[in-house]
């Protein structure tokens, strides 16, 4: 389209549509942000997954594990419309493209490996403000 705008009304036209597309994929990518700031700063633990991930469900597994008394609120990307753009804007600020990306009390935590690790160290328990049973 822009192509053929260039060649009608000139390449300042062709550019003016070009950057005005690239404003609207910004702006999608700032309110997709604004989503996921809004989402980890309203609930203690969020999850931002993919229901067939292997690693994602590891991830979910530790915080059922821990028997909290509210669930972690959790994003299935790959059920929403907008689960790349959330993923992109989760990619901008965390500095990581995989999932899961975990946050806990609006930090964010890590991935699966990194969710696991607090878990074992008993970073996480301490991070939930909560005691955890010790196996004898």
């Amino acid at each position: 389209m822009a192509a053929l705008l260039g060649r009608r009304f000139g390449m300042a036209a062709a550019a003016l549509i070009a950057l005005a597309a690239l404003g609207s994929a910004a702006s999608g990518t700032a309110s997709k942000s604004s989503f996921v700031k809004s989402t980890v700063k309203a609930h203690d633990v969020v999850i931002f997954s993919k229901s067939y991930c292997p690693y994602c469900r590891r991830a979910k597994a530790v915080f059922k594990e821990l028997e909290l008394k509210k669930e972690p609120y959790v994003v299935e990307l790959d059920q929403r419309e907008d689960g790349w753009e959330i993923q992109d804007a989760l990619s901008d600020m965390v500095g990581r493209r995989t999932v899961p990306q975990v946050f806990v009390h609006g930090k964010h935590l890590g991935g699966s490996d990194d969710t696991v690790e607090a878990y074992e160290s008993g970073k996480l328990a301490k991070l939930l403000n909560i005691d955890v049973k010790e196996d004898l």
